[in-house]
Parts: C-alpha cells; sequence; structure tokens
C-alpha cells in the first residue's frame, strides 16, 4: 500500500508546486514585463499621487467636473468592493421608475441611455460621446470657460474603437476631468 501512496503524495507536491507557485510567478512575470501598466491596474497617477484607475469609475458630482453614468453598488457610488450590477431586469416597474424620474431630473426631453441606467458591474468608468456632451454647457459655465474650450478637451480624450471597428467611441471620465482640469484649471 505504501507503494501506491508515495508516488500520490510526491505527484501531488509536484503539481502544487508547478500549479499553485511555479505558473503563477511565470505569469505575473511575464506579465509585469510585457504590460506593467495593466498588469498593476492601469493605475492613474498625478504627481506621483494615485489618484485612479482606468478600469473604475469615480463620483463626480460637482457641476465644474463631468458626471459619469449611475453606479449601482449601493450607497456609496463607484465602490469597487461592491461591485454588482443593480439586478433589475429590462421590463422590470422598478427599473422604469427609476429611468423616468432621472429623465425628468435631467431636465433634457431625450438622453442617452448611460445618462440614466447603470453598468453591468456598477463601475463603468467611460460614458458615451453624446452623454458627454450633454453635460459641455453645465461644465462650461460651471467653470466659467467658452464652450469650446470644453469640446476641444472632450475630443482629445474620446476614445475611438479599437482598429476602427472593435468596440464604440467612449469617453474615461476621470481622464476627461483631468484633462479638463489642465485646459480649464478651476479659479482660473
Amino acid at each position: 500500500m505504501l507503494n501506491q501512496i508515495r508516488p500520490a503524495i510526491v505527484l501531488t507536491i509536484l503539481l502544487s508546486a508547478v500549479t499553485g507557485l511555479a505558473y503563477p510567478l511565470a505569469i505575473t512575470g511575464a506579465a509585469q514585463a510585457a504590460f506593467p501598466g495593466q498588469a498593476n491596474g492601469s493605475r492613474i497617477e498625478r504627481d506621483g499621487v494615485l489618484i485612479g484607475s482606468d478600469l473604475i469609475g469615480q463620483n463626480f458630482s460637482t457641476a465644474e467636473y463631468f458626471w459619469p453614468r449611475p453606479s449601482a453598488t449601493g450607497p456609496d457610488p463607484y465602490n469597487a468592493a461592491g461591485s454588482s450590477g443593480s439586478n433589475i431586469g429590462p421590463t422590470g416597474a422598478a427599473l422604469v421608475e427609476r429611468v423616468a424620474a432621472a429623465v425628468t431630473a435631467s431636465g433634457e426631453t431625450s438622453v442617452p441611455a448611460d445618462a440614466v441606467t447603470t453598468s453591468g458591474s456598477g463601475l463603468d468608468p467611460h460614458v458615451t460621446p453624446q452623454y458627454a456632451a450633454m453635460q459641455v454647457a453645465r461644465v462650461a459655465t460651471a467653470r466659467g470657460v467658452e464652450s469650446s474650450v470644453i469640446e476641444a478637451t472632450l475630443a482629445a480624450v474620446t476614445e475611438q474603437p479599437i482598429l476602427g471597428i472593435f468596440g464604440e467611441p467612449r469617453v474615461n471620465v476621470l481622464r476627461l476631468n483631468l484633462a479638463l482640469d489642465e485646459a480649464a484649471p478651476l479659479g482660473s
């Protein structure tokens, strides 16, 4: 019986070392070498201070900044620890009521879907160029600058589909607000 147990134990230890230690270390090393930014969370830093990530939205609510789409992460918007969808079905009365209230609150007769609906994770850092464009007048007024300055900043940070065909045009709200602080600083 010992002749059968010893190879099983040795094989278990060997496979555990290979699949639980060597392989993860090799993949982590390759990712760090080939894609260090992405491997470290696509962090955004300003003056050496971590201020966010390209992958996780942040809650902006003052008039001087572009606002993200609504977040479904509970009482704390864009809480990465609470990533989840709202689990409200597209025909559910709760969703219809919430969207109708958001459209009414916006004061617009027609709004892009991302202005009033959450993303699947509740953490999406992007909005459509249409939703961002809808906010230009408010941001320009709050910053006391011409709308053309805000529009130029928006155009500069709008991301196009990958290779021109994969995905949709999108705007990373954190990157847009950082570019906005450079182009039209508050209090200027």
